[in-house]
């Protein structure tokens, strides 16, 4: 794993992450339909650096937009972050994680970030290579093994945030001390997995786009799939063979979300002719075209030329109807 690249709110990757945000406002009465007063609430989602997201209370009084910079309350002090869903969409966010029957207290909105404290946050995120060289003098100096991943000066520099990845138990006592009277703040040491790691790294996977942890995921899950030889099998089987692992050296997020029904992994080591993608059927109702194929599943979609009608089959009932014998 590379060093984090980005976790800043400020960058090129979180603009992207933020559009993907605002296109699914845009399309958020589509979805849910008009928004009420009491759906919408004063309930907002806000992104904090290393690309976290938490809920807070807007009791300022006026409505946020998508991507503006706002000071928020934090423990014993305040930091900054940038707004990434309000209305139904961050209410409907706040009922799926449970949030709402739990009770808790959301900390609340102090203001919209004004010119200077804009310029405070660019400021402050200047510093951060200076702090984060720092930081990497002073493991060096009580040789400690363990990895450093990011650091976060919070932006009433009261607090400073060590992330680092470590095989095994290290007592950081010491740099802790060090860095206190370096920084004149408190020390918060996190250590971190290696998903974490690659969620802060902000970077693009091989498929080209933002990781899904970066850009999407509410969540990191330890294991995404149970079945991880279920992938491997049907792997070498396809012409498309693509490799498993992400940048955290862990099975990627996204399988998760392409795993196939066990009934059909059955079928998937027999030998079953499927129909390529563009190529003309005769049928009772008149010629057709296969418009997809799912060779995982077996489904084969037609689409009839008088009609412009799409129907599904599967493999079996396709072969026994169109295919001569």
């Amino acid at each position: 794993m590379s060093n984090v690249i980005c976790s800043c709110l400020l960058g090129d990757n979180a603009k992207v992450r933020l559009r993907l945000s605002q296109l699914l406002h845009s399309e958020m009465e589509s979805i849910y339909g008009p928004a009420s007063e009491e759906a919408s609430g004063n309930i907002c989602e806000v992104e904090l650096q290393g690309c976290r997201r938490e809920f807070f209370l807007n009791n300022t009084g006026e409505p946020f937009a998508i991507g503006q910079q706002i000071i928020i309350e934090t423990d014993g002090g305040y930091d900054f972050g940038i707004v990434y869903s309000t209305g139904t969409i961050a209410r409907k966010k706040f009922q799926l994680k449970g949030l709402e029957k739990s009770g808790q207290q959301c900390p609340e909105v102090l203001r919209v970030a004004d010119d200077n404290d804009k310029q405070a946050i660019i400021d402050l995120k200047k510093r951060q290579s200076e702090i984060r060289e720092i930081c990497l003098n002073k493991i060096k100096k009580h040789e400690l093994e363990l990895k450093l991943v990011d650091v976060e000066l919070r932006m009433d520099q009261q607090k400073l945030s060590v992330y680092y990845t470590s095989s095994h138990r290290v007592d950081f006592r010491m740099l802790v001390r060090d860095l206190a009277g370096e920084f004149k703040a408190r020390i918060q040491m996190v250590q971190i997995t290696t998903r974490e790691e690659a969620r802060r790294a902000n970077a693009f996977g091989p498929c080209g786009c933002l990781l899904c942890c970066s850009s999407w995921l509410p969540k990191i899950h330890a294991n995404p799939f149970a079945e991880k030889s279920q992938y491997t099998e049907t792997s070498s089987t396809d012409s498309h063979t693509f490799n498993i692992t992400g940048l955290c050296n862990r099975p990627k997020c996204c399988l998760g979300y392409s795993k196939h029904e066990k009934g059909c992994q059955s079928q998937t080591n027999g030998h079953m002719s499927l129909p390529s993608v563009g190529s003309r059927v005769s049928t009772p109702e008149g010629p057709a075209v296969v418009e997809n194929v799912d060779s995982q599943k077996k489904l084969i979609w037609l689409r009839y030329q008088k009609s412009n009608q799409t129907r599904r089959f599967t493999a079996d009932k396709f072969n026994s109807l169109f295919v001569k014998k």
